[in-house]
């Protein structure tokens, strides 16, 4: 299984996203491929994500059963900690403390 979530895509992105993966939500793509088709798509991505950002999330056989990775700008990024892949929070920027 392979997802690709995207978010601020241009239109021809999203469009070539369309070809290979079937989008079940605004911008939530899903399917079943191998790991060339995997890399191909994830070179599309990159190339065609210009400001927006996007997260690729496949089956694998790690301790998870899945392994993703990220790009763009994001407050979550992903953080390796003792051999396990977790996501991290930035901290929002420019927000005022209400006492």
């Amino acid at each position: 299984m392979l997802v690709i979530v995207v978010e601020n895509a241009p239109p021809r992105l999203r469009g070539r996203l369309a070809v290979w993966l079937l989008e079940i939500r605004a911008g939530v793509y899903v399917g079943n491929y191998s790991a060339k088709v995997r890399d191909y798509l994830w070179s599309q991505v990159a190339v065609g994500i210009e400001e927006g950002n996007a997260v690729m999330a496949w089956r694998t056989s790690n301790e998870a059963g899945f392994d993703f990775m990220t790009i763009g700008t994001n407050r979550r990024i992903p953080v390796e900690m003792d051999g396990a892949k977790l996501v991290s929070f930035l901290p929002e920027e420019n927000k005022e403390i209400s006492r």
